[in-house]
């Protein structure tokens, strides 16, 4: 079934960055250039120049290529740091909500960095990686905030006597490569070593690769990780900044590659159930009410863990009693009418008044019917409890659905591998 969109209608995180200005001062990534070459239609929010989708390709076109083929969309705009340290881990830990210390090298986790009172500063990926260091990729809406709040614990982690220090990593841009053949056309454009490191280089984990598409920096090496925004199979290449617009350009002499905005980008993560910062998390959520539980590493949920967790009182005693729960995040599907908008009530005919409130949607491409994240008070969350959504004054039936709303394709590593 085809759905028309309004790519003004969709909503979108837009974030800063710093990098090169142009005359008129709005920011751009190493990939701006790229952008133009291929007709996209930049958009310019919180003074940053981003395409939000490019020429002859619609939103639903590029969300489609992507879910079928492989698309390439730039993520420079994200904070990406390096925690180096003796005490790295532990530096990292009194951060944030995950088990870093058990972590396997070479692997990854996403995380939350944490408030004191158990709120959300913003969602990150950790790879601990065979290099003594561990490289953090966190959201650009949120870069000054955790800049400023990791500078700070730094000054206090070094007073302490504790070493850990922060590299940030401007140099180097961001290019995620996204869908079912984004290993093949990775693998078929590498050195030898590169094969045998994409061949064991599974959801999650994280490596050096000597190249890629022929371009190499023996100073600054390229980073490959597997994951990504969409729920398909991907990968995240950091790489220095000097090589990205030709890394992109090789790409797409592939003729196998798509570039896709940001527009498509968030209905592809939607449909994957994946949070927006802003959005689906906030400064006033805990993990446990975002539905987030998981990512609270099970040594960090004992009493004596060291370091604690930041705002451990609340969290532990949420996973304890869910009683102590009043409102948790959940998907709701539709129909197909207007979407359903951040910010719109959501009712129940069990009681009066709202129950909750949406804080992302979308008409999903992918299955032809509005869907959206939402928080509802914890007795109207479970799968199959009908719910209204209020839509320019009038009501709409939703169902709660199971996240995520479209299943996702990672390669996970064999459990015997």
């Amino acid at each position: 079934m085809l759905v028309k969109f309004r790519p003004h209608a969709v909503r979108l995180a837009w974030c800063r960055c710093i990098v090169r200005t142009n005359s008129t001062g709005s920011l751009r990534t190493p990939f701006y250039d790229f952008h133009i070459s291929q007709g996209a239609k930049m958009v310019d929010f919180c003074g940053f120049s981003l395409p939000i989708q490019y020429a002859q390709q619609n939103i639903i076109d590029s969300h489609n290529y992507v879910r079928k083929n492989c698309g390439i969309f730039d993520v420079s705009h994200m904070l990406q740091v390096r925690i180096h340290g003796a005490d790295r881990l532990y530096f990292m830990e009194s951060m944030t909500s995950s088990d870093l210390l058990n972590l396997p090298i070479g692997t990854g986790t996403l995380s939350v960095y944490l408030k004191d009172d158990g709120g959300i500063l913003d969602d990150l990926i950790i790879n601990k990686c065979t290099e003594p260091y561990l490289y953090v990729v966190s959201n650009a809406a949120c870069a000054e905030k955790i800049t400023s709040h990791l500078k700070m614990k730094q000054i206090e982690f070094s007073k302490s006597g504790k070493d850990a220090t922060i590299e940030f990593l401007g140099r180097y841009a961001l290019l995620a490569v996204q869908g079912p053949e984004s290993y093949n056309i990775l693998r078929q454009n590498t050195v030898t070593e590169g094969q045998r490191i994409l061949d064991n280089l599974y959801f999650m984990e994280s490596s050096i690769i000597p190249s890629l598409f022929g371009l190499n920096d023996s100073s600054d090496p390229i980073r490959i990780t597997r994951c990504g925004y969409t729920g398909e199979d991907g990968y995240e290449i950091s790489v220095p900044a000097k090589l990205a617009l030709e890394l992109a350009n090789r790409m797409m002499e592939t003729r196998r590659v798509k570039p896709v905005g940001l527009a498509a980008r968030d209905t592809l993560r939607l449909e994957a159930g994946m949070c927006l910062y802003g959005n689906d998390l906030s400064e006033s959520v805990t993990p446990v009410e975002a539905s987030l539980s998981w990512l609270v590493g099970k040594r960090r949920r004992q009493a004596s863990s060291d370091p604690p967790i930041p705002g451990g009182k609340k969290i532990l005693a949420q996973l304890k009693d869910k009683a102590q729960v009043s409102e948790r995040r959940i998907g709701i599907a539709g129909g197909t009418g207007p979407q359903a908008r951040p910010g719109a009530k959501i009712f129940s005919d069990r009681i009066d008044g709202p129950v909750g409130r949406v804080t992302s949607g979308c008409l999903s491409p992918t299955l032809g019917r509005n869907i959206a994240m939402a928080y509802v008070k914890s007795e109207f969350t479970n799968p199959g409890e009908n719910l209204h959504v209020e839509i320019r004054q009038k009501l709409y039936p939703f169902t709660v659905t199971s996240l995520p709303f479209v299943p996702n394709r990672y390669v996970r590593r064999p459990k015997n591998n």
